[in-house]
């Protein structure tokens, strides 16, 4: 058996803009706004988001209590689910348990993928309701799921999703249809770069 945890932003749906504007939004209302754009908005996924916000100067303790009235008021609609994923991961889910393992909120993530018809495909979601941290919460699955480390994938599209994973000792997978375009994704040397939701079937 083989355990597939997925990245949510990115890899299941399309929503930077909705993302980049909510993180763009928590930022001004606490005023420590971005200067550059999305530029800027994308190297907060070199590696941990939080520790990046962290590190730059933002208390993330203001932005969190920001983000409560702001993710209330998420347009749903404005996510574009990947429809080339949805039957790959029913696929993959006849055999496989799968998680989602995100820095996007728990609750954001249940409505949208009950919205785009995702539900009943995921034994668990763990958002950053749950930890911050990827790493802690792919090591936290390591210790609940009986399966060997050779037989996690995290599968993810941002250089941080697979540092994270790769620090969990597990196998990562980048996906090039995400945030992170395939030449930056190729630098951090993933144990697997697919071009295509289908090429996931490799993992069956």
């Amino acid at each position: 058996m083989k355990l597939l945890l997925f990245d949510f932003d990115g890899v299941l749906v399309d929503s930077i803009d909705v993302y980049e504007k909510t993180v763009t939004d928590c930022l001004e209302n606490i005023h420590q706004p971005l200067t550059r754009g999305r530029e800027e908005f994308l190297e907060l996924f070199d590696g941990n988001f939080y520790e990046s916000l962290a590190q730059s100067g933002v208390d993330v303790g203001k932005f969190m209590t920001a983000s409560v009235d702001i993710l209330s008021r998420v347009n749903y609609a404005e996510m574009k689910p990947f429809d080339a994923i949805r039957p790959v991961l029913r696929e993959l889910a006849k055999t496989h348990p799968m998680i989602v393992i995100s820095s996007n909120d728990t609750p954001t993530i249940v409505e949208a993928l009950r919205l785009y018809d995702f539900e009943g495909i995921f034994q668990e979601i763990l958002g950053s309701d749950f930890m911050f941290s990827k790493k802690d919460k792919i090591l936290h699955v390591i210790e609940k799921y009986n399966v060997t480390l050779s037989n996690i994938y995290y599968i993810g599209d941002t250089t941080g999703d697979m540092k994270e994973g790769r620090e969990a000792g597990v196998k990562t997978v980048g996906v090039t249809w995400g945030w992170h375009n395939k030449e930056k994704m190729a630098a951090v040397q993933p144990d697997y770069l697919f071009d295509k939701p289908e090429d996931l079937l490799q993992l069956g």
